[in-house]
Order: C-alpha cells, then structure tokens, then sequence
C-alpha cells in the first residue's frame, strides 16, 4: 500500500511528459506547416512582380530611356532649366521627349546662327531643293532625300504608306495639288520587302511626288505643318561610298558617272597625266575641294546630288526639320521617326544587320592614305558646316 502512491505518481508524470512531446511535436510540425506556406505565399507574389515588369517589353523600355536620358547633360544651359522648341514639344505619347533628338535640332539652329559658317549653313530653298523633298499627303510627312544615307528603305517606306493610301482612295486631288504619278501596279506593294529596286527609283512609277510638284501656297503649307524629316551620317564617310557606288561597284549600272562625269573629272585634277587607270578617290577628293568645282557641277547636271553637301540638299537652316536622324544610330532613330510621324503602326522599317550603320574609321583611313593633307584640309573646308550642323567630329586625324 505504501508503495502504490509513488507508482501512480510515476505513471502520471510520464503521460504528462508524453503529452507534452506529443504537443510539443505538433507545434514544431504547424510552424514548420506555416513557414512552408509563407514560402510558397512569397513565391507567388515574387513571380507576380517580375510576370508584370518584364510583360510589358516597351514599358520596361521606357523605364530604362528615362533613367539614361536624365543623365544627360544638357551642355550650354543652366541648371534645372527646361527648353523644348516649339515644334518638339512632348506629344503625350511618351513620359519624357528624347533629348538627343532635341538636343541634334538645338545643335543645328546654333550653328544656323553662327555668321562666320553662314555660307556653309545657308542655301535658298530652291527648285533642286524642292526636288530633294518627297511628300505623303495623307500622313503629312515629307521626307528630305540624302543619297548614300540608307534613303532607299526611307523611300520604300512612304511607297507602302501611299501604296496603302491609294489602295483605300484616301489621296485627294486638287488643282494645287496634284495626282501623284501612278504606281507601277496600284496598291500591289503592301510591304517593303516586295518593292523592287527598279520601282524605287523610278520616280515615273513609284508614286512618290515631289514638293516641286505642287504650287507656291502648297508648298508653304507642307513646310509648315507636316512633320519633316532627314537623316545624315559622318560627311566623310558618305563620300567613300557614293564613289564606291558609282564610280567602283555601279549596282543600278548608270554607265553616265564612269564613260562621262569619271573622265570630266580626271582631265581637270588628275596630276600624273601618264597615269591611265580609271578614276581614284584622289582624283574625286581633289574635285570636291576645289572651290571652282560649281563649273563642273553644272555640267553633271543633278547627278551631283550623291556627293553634295546635306546644306545644299536639303536647306536645314531655312526648313525647320522635325528630326534629323543619324545613320550610325538608325537602329534607334528609325523606330522613333516613324512613332512620332504616327506611322509606327502602318509600316515597320526594314531590319538592319548588325553593325552595318556603325563607323568604319579603319576604312576612312584606308580611302585617305597618300591623299595629301591640303587636298583633305580643302575637302574639309567645303563639308565643315556638315560637320558642326548634325555634331560630326573634326577628322583630326586626317588633317593633321
């Protein structure tokens, strides 16, 4: 009897103690439970988070254009001063106007003002301007035409866009403004890979006008209400390769530039006269350099437009351009010029192998090599305001 109390004592504490593990167990097995969901809750919503960011491609874009472009500086303006030109201002369709393009067209009207490069920046808005121009009526946008710069794809571009234009009968023809030369086959080009190179650049046929086309009151409307454009590259660099095209390789064959500008050429600046190859870069070098190069020019008639100055193209400081593009970026400049001509949706600009419109300062180089510095410094003379309008660097390289 004495004994029994201890034993059931015992027996109690160990079920007690039994207990205790058991819940003690189950605490452990629902926290650990919870944890598992808390893990699995964070999951979900991490997933969520970055399904949303990245979703949207243009939006993260955006995101990342904002974030570089305010880390610009804004060279020659004071600090926390915002200027949009008039024409620039922000459209609503984007959170904040790419500055570089703002900042090319500032470049262009200091220049413009600059008085001792004013008869390299100005030129009158001629006939051979106007010819320069194409129009699209139902778009208003006209586009300046700068050979060698990739202008072939731009002019595609319009041919779809009045292509389609045609196709629906949204053309309008009035007296002062008139029926666009009939396409080839009306409306058959809805995209540019199916336009062929000969239609391009028969202006009988492609069904792009030109601002020549139209009366003086006409004229003065498109130039100031349609959104107008030009793109540019290294001055240099679009010499080498409009002789490379027509006086080298000559694709379209246009035997005009090698059985007649090629020897006009060579009888007035060859120096070696028992040199009997066909015409060389120096030859053509010493042709753009020489200040009584108009007589010539004259001559070649409007051939001369693949080698002339992009002032005496497309009279960028009379004309107030909407954007001017750059050849070395058009991977960039080619999708925002057709956003902001609010034609992004209609037609897409042709794809650009990789590293095509980069700056080839080796070939430069090469093209160069045994010209001597005073005729490179005379060709440089001519072209200068090229170089200073559109932010080119002097070639010092060449020059010195």
């Amino acid at each position: 009897m004495r004994n029994a109390h201890p034993q059931g004592s015992s027996q109690a504490l160990a079920g007690r103690i039994a207990e205790w593990l058991t819940f003690d167990n189950m605490h452990h097995q629902w926290l650990l439970l919870a944890a598992c969901f808390w893990v699995l809750f964070m999951f979900m919503v991490a997933s969520k988070f970055i399904t949303l960011t990245f979703k949207d491609p243009d939006a993260y874009s955006a995101k990342q254009d904002f974030l570089f472009l305010t880390a610009v500086p804004d060279v020659g303006r004071s600090p926390g001063e915002t200027h949009f030109p008039e024409e620039l201002k922000p459209t609503g369709k984007m959170l904040v106007e790419p500055l570089v393009y703002t900042q090319r067209l500032e470049l262009m009207r200091n220049v413009c003002r600059e008085d001792a490069l004013r008869n390299l920046s100005h030129t009158a808005v001629s006939k051979f301007v106007l010819d320069r121009i194409f129009v699209c009526d139902k778009h208003k946008i006209l586009f300046c035409q700068t050979p060698k710069v990739g202008n072939t794809q731009w002019k595609k571009v319009l041919i779809v866009l009045n292509a389609v234009a045609n196709l629906r009968g949204d053309q309008t023809n009035t007296p002062s403004s008139p029926t666009p030369p009939p396409i080839c086959f009306p409306g058959a080009f809805p995209s540019i890979e199916e336009i062929p190179e000969n239609v391009v650049h028969d202006h009988e046929k492609n069904g792009l006008p030109r601002l020549s086309s139209f009366s003086d009151t006409e004229i003065q409307k498109r130039l100031k209400t349609y959104f107008k454009f030009f793109i540019v590259r290294d001055p240099f660099e679009r010499l080498i390769s409009a002789f490379k095209d027509k006086f080298v390789h000559n694709p379209r064959f246009e035997p005009w530039y090698k059985h007649e500008i090629a020897p006009g050429i060579i009888r007035k600046y060859r120096r070696n006269r028992t040199e009997t190859r066909g015409i060389q870069f120096e030859d053509f070098v010493r042709y753009l350099g020489d200040p009584n190069h108009r007589w010539l020019d004259l001559q070649f008639g409007d051939h001369i437009i693949h080698w002339v100055t992009y002032v005496e193209l497309c009279a960028p400081c009379e004309i107030t351009y909407s954007v001017v593009g750059h050849h070395e970026t058009l991977e960039d400049d080619a999708p925002y010029i057709l956003r902001e001509a609010g034609i992004d949706h209609l037609v897409s600009y042709p794809t650009i192998p990789l590293g095509i419109t980069a700056y080839n300062r080796t070939k430069v180089e090469r093209y160069f090599l045994g010209i001597s510095k005073r005729d490179i410094r005379r060709l440089y003379a001519r072209f200068e305001g090229d170089f200073k309008l559109f932010g080119y660097q002097k070639p010092e390289f060449l020059l010195n």
